[in-house]
Formats: structure tokens, sequence, C-alpha cells
């Protein structure tokens, strides 16, 4: 009975729209009274999920995308892709996945990288003779790098639902499954583009090369600080965060100048909007997750999970498909809270590592984002394009198949995202 509360007072919140993290807490509250659990243990379990140093680094890591964001670092970034893989067939296209994975690295977030880059890249595109709806494909499923690439503050979040695995060895084991998924995506890109004859890239004047170059390899200096401060052991991670964020703030309003520091005001504004409902859910999370370990609810899914199939390669698969369900009716980072605790001791029954685990997470929730009904950074793709969302889903089709396969290639290769975290964090 105590189960059925809590679950059924979970999807009946949800189906009500109520805000995610009430959800969490009411049905966590509820399912208490029945249980006649005292309530302060889960206040203390709400206060105890934010004391963690290494949620120190998400604020970090949401400022300085929102400074670069702001700062006219995508535009910057366009034109350094467009130096190295624009003259191609499809170029324009081409350059559209590669600096995702340039502001990916950046930003952490697939929302910001549609925003930005979408804004400038899907108007270009349609004007140069692409269909919108391949123009926005295009957008939003590169953006799902975002969230793969290092730094990502999704990991952060991961790390801390799953009992405190290592923040750097899951930036390394998230580097090259992001960069499969910029290689795929980058393969059906190309083969759509020869299919409907795209035009090519337009040639770059040869005395801009350098500026350009200059200009992008700035703003991607931000990775190198954060990562090797963080490889080399010079910071930890909130440190390099830290420093990574003064840096953006330094390039931004004193090298690029495009935006006065009067802007400081609203970019401060929209982080704490961010980092208020990351927080939130977090604290929310711990009180629901204390609910589902008393409940033993992790414990069932595993035995359920396993009785089912006792082939770990099956279990893998249904794992999969239970994340790219879930990410169809919820966002990202509420969904990594809910389902690591459940999910996790299933996938460790099974030989997973935690790290091979959180890295095939994220990426199937990343998929989620761009997916009908609830997909975010699929609506706002859309609404930049002025495309409906059933015209925009249809588009995704071949892009989604190129993402199932690299979900599946990290599903079944972990060596793909364990062979970094085992380079550098032995």
């Amino acid at each position: 009975m105590e189960i059925y509360i809590l679950i059924g007072s979970f999807v009946l919140l949800l189906i009500l729209r109520f805000p995610i993290a009430l959800t969490l807490i009411v049905s966590s509250l509820l399912t208490g009274l029945y249980m006649d659990v005292h309530l302060a243990s889960l206040i203390q379990k709400i206060v105890g999920g934010l004391n963690s140093f290494s949620l120190l680094a998400i604020p970090f890591f949401i400022l300085a995308g929102e400074i670069m964001n702001e700062g006219g670092i995508s535009r910057r970034l366009i034109n350094f892709a467009n130096v190295i893989i624009g003259k191609i067939r499809g170029g324009l296209a081409m350059v559209n996945v590669l600096a995702s994975t340039f502001f990916g690295g950046i930003s952490g977030s697939a929302l910001a990288d549609t925003s930005s880059i979408g804004s400038v890249m899907i108007p270009m595109m349609k004007k140069q003779g692409y269909d919108a709806d391949y123009s926005v494909a295009v957008t939003v499923s590169s953006s799902a790098q975002g969230v793969m690439i290092p730094p990502s503050h999704n990991m952060i979040i991961f790390s801390s639902a799953a009992g405190g695995v290592s923040v750097g060895a899951l930036f390394m084991g998230g580097l090259l499954p992001g960069l499969l998924l910029g290689f795929v995506l980058m393969i059906i890109t190309y083969v759509l583009a020869v299919k409907r004859k795209y035009p090519k890239g337009e040639a770059i004047d040869k005395k801009e090369i350098p500026k350009i170059l200059f200009d992008g390899l700035l703003g991607l200096f931000t990775i190198v600080i954060i990562m090797g401060g963080i490889l080399t052991g010079m910071f930890t991670v909130t440190e390099s965060a830290a420093i990574g964020t003064l840096y953006a703030f330094i390039i931004t309003f004193f090298v690029y100048r495009d935006i006065k520091i009067t802007r400081m005001g609203i970019i401060l504004k929209n982080t704490f909007k961010v980092l208020s409902m990351v927080l939130f859910l977090v604290g929310a999370s711990a009180a629901f997750g204390h609910m589902l370990a008393l409940l033993k609810v992790p414990l069932l899914v595993s035995e359920l999970l396993i009785g089912i199939s006792p082939s770990p390669a099956v279990t893998i698969l249904m794992i999969i498909i239970i994340l790219l369900l879930l990410g169809m009716i919820m966002d990202m980072a509420p969904l990594i809270l809910i389902a690591t605790p459940i999910l996790l001791p299933v996938a460790m029954e099974v030989g997973m590592d935690p790290v091979h685990f959180g890295v095939l997470l994220i990426l199937c929730l990343a998929i989620g984002l761009i997916t009908p009904p609830v997909g975010t950074v699929l609506f706002v793709g859309s609404a930049i394009g002025r495309l409906p969302i059933e015209k925009t889903s249809k588009g995704l089709i071949p892009f989604y198949a190129a993402m199932i396969v690299a979900v599946l290639i990290v599903a079944y290769v972990p060596s793909v995202s364990l062979y970094l975290p085992s380079v550098f964090f032995k």
C-alpha cells in the first residue's frame, strides 16, 4: 500500500501538472504520514541532499554558460567551425553540428545550445536553401551533445544522486560518447545533404581566418582551464568551475566586448532562476529517494527486471527502453534524480560500472529532450524554425535512428565510457 501511495500520488500530481519538485515532496509527505514516519526526518533528508561540496560547482557552471551565451560566443564558434569543415556538401549543416560540439563544452546545456546556435544557424540554413525541418532537426539533435561533453552540471546531479561517484570520472566518461554522438550525427547530416543536394559552404576570406581561429580558441580555452585543472589535480571540480567562470567573465566583457557590463544583472538573474530550480529538485528528490529506500523499491525493481531476463544484455536493453520512454514524458534533471536510485542497483547487478551507467543514463535522457510530447529542446527549436512540432518530429526520424546507434554502442562497448576515466582516474 505504501508503494501505491508513493507512486500513485506522484503520477497523479504529474498528470495534474504540479511542478515536479512539489510533486516529489508532496508524494513523500503523504507516504510518510501513512507510514507514521517522523516528518522531521524527511526535512533532514531534504537539507542533507543539498549538503554536498560537489554541488557547489553547479552555480559556477551555469553562470559561465550564461555569460558566454550572452557574450556572442555562439557566433564566434560558428565561424570557427566554418573554417574547419564548412566547405563540403551540406557544409553549413556540418558547421551546425560542430559548433554545437564546441558550445556544449562551454554551456553544458542542450537548451542554451539550441537557443544560441539555433537562432543564428536555422535562419542562415533556410536562407541558403536547406529545408526548414532539416535545419531544425540538425540543430536540436546536435544540441544533445551539450549534456554529454564536459563540463556538464547534469553529471554533477547524477554524482549526487548516485551517492558520490567521481565527478571528474563522469566528465571524462562522457567525452568520447559525446564526440561519438556528434560523429554519427555528422554522418547522417552529410548523407541527407548529399541525397537532397544541399549547397556547399561558401569560401572564407583567408585574411579573416587567423582572427576567427583566435576568437574561437579564446572561448574554447574555458574548457581547457576547467578540465585541465581537474585532470592535473591542481583544482577540485568546484575550484575549476570558479576559475573557468572568472575566465569566461574576463573574455566576454573585456576581450570580446559585445555586451556591456550592465548586462551582468540579467545574467545573474537567469543563473539564479536556473539554480533555484536545480537545487529545489535535488532537495526534493533526496526525500523521495529516502522513501524509495525505506520501501525497498530499488531492490524490487532489480529483482523484477533480472527475473524477467537473466541475460545482462537484455536487462541493459530494458533499462535503455525505460529511460527513453521516461525521457519522453519528463525533463532531464528530475529524471536523473528519480531514476538513478532505482536503476543504478539493477545496472550494477548485471556488471555495469556506475560511471558507465551514468553516461548511458545521461545519453538516453538527452534524446528525451528532443522527443515529443515533453521535449523542451524540441519546442525551442520548433519555435525558432517556426515549424509545428509534428513536422519537426518527422524531420528528426533519421537523426533519432543515428542517436539510437550511439546509445547501443555506448551501452554494449563499455570502454567507450570507461577508457578515459581509467587513464586519468586510476
